[in-house]
């Protein structure tokens, strides 16, 4: 009688008197989990052990971390952009003063940064 293991192709290997199990893992995608990707599995960890769990079970959180890493990029970017040119830190303040620009470009990414984690991270 063969086990459930052994009738959807599982193999085994002896090993002394053991039958261990011939387990390979899938191959894992290719691409950067970067902060935001980092973040993310942090939060999931703690805050939402049962989809954590889930994800690394069935093999899909790497690439979920990815794939949030590249939005939460994209988003920042564009936030950025869009914040910036809304409030007028332009080149031009930058040549005039570039404390200034540093210090408005800075609270502008603080911003956007807490944007992306309230939206793709922390959900």
């Amino acid at each position: 009688m063969k086990s459930y293991f052994e009738e959807n192709g599982g193999t085994f290997t002896q090993v002394g008197e053991y039958l261990l199990p011939n387990l390979v893992m899938d191959p894992q995608p290719e691409g950067e989990i970067g902060i935001w990707g980092w973040r993310r599995k942090r939060y999931l960890k703690e805050h939402q052990k049962g989809t954590y769990n889930a994800m690394l079970l069935n093999g899909t959180l790497t690439q979920h971390l990815i794939d949030t890493n590249a939005a939460a990029m994209d988003m920042l970017e564009s936030l950025v952009k869009q914040m910036a040119k809304a409030e007028g830190v332009t080149e031009g303040l930058k040549r005039r003063d570039q404390l200034g620009w540093v210090r408005r470009m800075n609270n502008i990414r603080n911003r956007a940064e807490e944007i992306v984690r309230n939206e793709l991270i922390y959900v």
